[in-house]
């Protein structure tokens, strides 16, 4: 299998706990941490974002075989087990 790229921004972050874990009360390597770890989730979030925007393109290429798109669909998160139920809509 080929060798994952390195994530450079965890790393950072890693070295960051691992200051304040050898110097608890500095208060540069805790703002660095905080720092690093607003930008590590921002990362993490526009990663989903893109993911999830190329599985809808995925899906509505095969749903596009049959006349339909993901916009015929609608799931709706049950608050009390939190599972889904999927709807179809026209």
């Amino acid at each position: 299998s080929p060798a994952r790229p390195k994530d450079f921004l965890q790393l950072a972050l890693d070295d960051c706990a691992r200051w304040l874990e050898l110097e608890p009360g500095c208060s540069d390597a805790a703002r660095k941490k905080a720092e690093l770890e607003a930008k590590v989730k921002q990362k993490q979030e526009k990663l989903q974002k893109e993911v999830m925007g190329k599985l809808k393109d995925l899906g509505n290429t095969i749903l596009g075989k049959f006349g339909l798109s993901l916009d015929n669909f609608q799931a709706e998160k049950d608050p009390a087990t939190g599972s889904y139920s999927i709807n179809f809509k026209k």
